[in-house]
Order: structure tokens, then sequence, then C-alpha cells
């Protein structure tokens, strides 16, 4: 009897000892050794480059970088996403194509004076001649969007470039914006012309995006001006290329400052007229126009002489 007193004392204590262990290794979320836990989302670093899209035109996107301030790392990463099938171009978004020929090696690079300078291979110039040109415009712009650099010159093997591979058209050695991207010939005078560089609305798979196009022509209008007519007017023919701005917005007035332009518009710039809104499509190709082709900060836009909102164009990356 006493055996069997001792053995049952023995099972309850080995059971409570085993509830006890139990609720420590798997403590309740209300007990009083409960871990607080919390998974956090890191958002990925973004930088904007510019790709070749599925209307082979050159476009500005978003890709994956690593969070870095330093302006040469930093260029050496969008020089990396822009080479065909390097491992940083797996992070391209999807429908957009690298240009640079792949195998391309960057052998030195250097930054002074706001002039980056650029050394690769010989794989740099194995550039067919249909993509010469955009292969220069997308390594132009992308870089350039680093507010730190303002042109950029490209040597291969140590010399520079003077010339497109295939058509042998004539290189400055700083190559800037004012190179211009997806250029269409509006002109009657080789004597006189202007660019202006306008942003349209892409879309591809419910995913929008914007489009620089470099008009050269003989207009003698202000850059400003122009960008309006353009936006207001039909799209340009066999692309995707949108504008939000309706036909009937009309500028009345402008004023380009030290640091900001200031536009009033006519009623038909709002989306609708009862509650006084712009699109941010509209401010967006406005506004990136602008910061191509005026060294300006900031856009306010006005409608019957009251300010409705301003735009600033250091936020535009």
């Amino acid at each position: 009897m006493i055996k069997k007193s001792a053995t049952k004392r023995i099972i309850i204590a080995s059971i409570a000892l085993l509830i006890l262990l139990i609720t420590y290794m798997f403590p309740t979320t209300n007990g009083s050794n409960n871990i607080n836990q919390s998974l956090s989302y890191i958002e990925p670093n973004k930088t904007t480059i510019y790709l070749v899209d599925n209307s082979n035109m050159v476009a500005r996107v978003k890709t994956i970088t690593k969070e870095n301030k330093d302006t040469l790392k930093k260029a050496t990463e969008i020089i990396n996403a822009l080479i065909i099938n390097s491992q940083a171009s797996k992070y391209n978004p999807s429908g957009f194509k690298a240009i640079i020929p792949e195998g391309t090696k960057v052998l030195s690079i250097s930054f002074k004076e706001n002039i980056l300078k650029i050394n690769f291979n010989e794989k740099f110039i194995s550039i067919d001649k249909n993509n010469e040109e955009k292969m220069l415009e997308a390594l132009i712009y992308s870089l350039t969007e680093i507010s730190d650099i303002k042109g950029i010159m490209i040597f291969v093997n140590n010399n520079i470039l003077e010339e497109l591979p295939n058509s042998k058209t004539k290189l400055p050695d700083v190559l800037d914006r004012k190179y211009g991207i997806n250029k269409i010939y509006e002109i009657d005078d080789v004597k006189n012309t202007s660019a202006t560089t306008i942003y349209y609305l892409s879309e591809f798979e419910n995913t929008k995006y914007y489009t620089p196009v470099t008009f050269i022509n003989n207009d003698s209008e202000d850059k400003i001006e122009v960008i309006i007519e353009k936006l207001k007017s039909s799209p340009i023919n066999q692309t995707n290329l949108m504008s939000y701005l309706a036909s009937n917005a009309e500028l009345l007035d402008y004023e380009i400052n030290e640091n900001t332009v200031s536009l009033t518009f006519n009623n038909y710039i709002f989306e609708e007229f009862s509650n006084k809104d712009i699109l941010e499509e509209v401010k967006y190709t406005i506004g990136l126009s602008i910061k191509d082709n005026y060294a300006v900060d900031e856009v306010v836009f006005n409608v019957n002489n009251e300010k409705i909102s301003n735009f600033t164009l250091n936020s535009l990356e």
C-alpha cells in the first residue's frame, strides 16, 4: 500500500514537472514568459535609370540598388544594371531591357568637378547600329539622374570615344542631356535648331512609367510653350505615349524666376472644375519636362491667378 502511494505521488510529480516544462518551452500569449516578436518589412532602395521598353524606346523606370550615397559606387551600380545579363540587371523591372553589350566591363571610373569618366573594355563598342544611340542615351540619362553628375566622358581601353562605333557620328568629349533621347526631327533647316525634351506617360502590364522624347525643330517659341503645346496635342504616331493634359487647357501666362517656374492656366487644367484638382500625371509630365529643360527647383501651378499647387522638382527621383 505504501509502495502504491509512493508510486502515485511520483507519477503526479512527474506529470506536474512535465506540464511545467511544456509551459516554459511553449508560453501562451498571455503568460508571464511571453516573448514579443514582430516582423518588419524593409523597403528596397530604388534608383531611377533608363532602360529600353517593349516599344523599343528608352524609358524612365526604377531598379533595385544597394543603399549608397557615394557617387562613384552608385554610378558603378547603375552602369552594371545597364549591362545585358549582368548580375545587377536581374533586379530591373519586368518588361524593360538593359542595352550595354553583354561582357562589357568597367576598367576604371573617376569623378571630378561634376564630370564622370568611365573607361570600358572593347565589348562596349560591339553594339549594333540600331542600338548604339539608344545605349548612349540610356547611359547619359541614367548617370545624370545622380545630382552631382552633370556630364560623362566615355573611354574604351583608355581612348576617348570620339564617334559612334557604326554610324561614325562624331561625339563631343563631354556628353550630357543636351545629347537628347528618343529623338524626333521636325526640321526644315539644319541651322537655328532647338531641342526640347518632353516626358509622356506610358504603360506596361498596368504599370505606369514616363518616357522622354527630344523634339528637334526650328521652333522659335520658348521651351515652356513647346512643352505645353506638345503635351496637349495628339499622341505621337505609332507609340503608346500618352498625355493627360486636356487639349483645351491653355497656358495663359508664365514666369521664370531664379529657382521657380510659375505657370498660369485656364480652368481646363483641372480634372474636374468643382474640386480644383490637377492630375498627378499632368503635374509629373510638366514637372519632368521643365526639369530637363530649365535649371529650376520648383513649378508653381496657378489657375486664373489663384495658386493651386507647387511641385518640387528635386523630389522627382
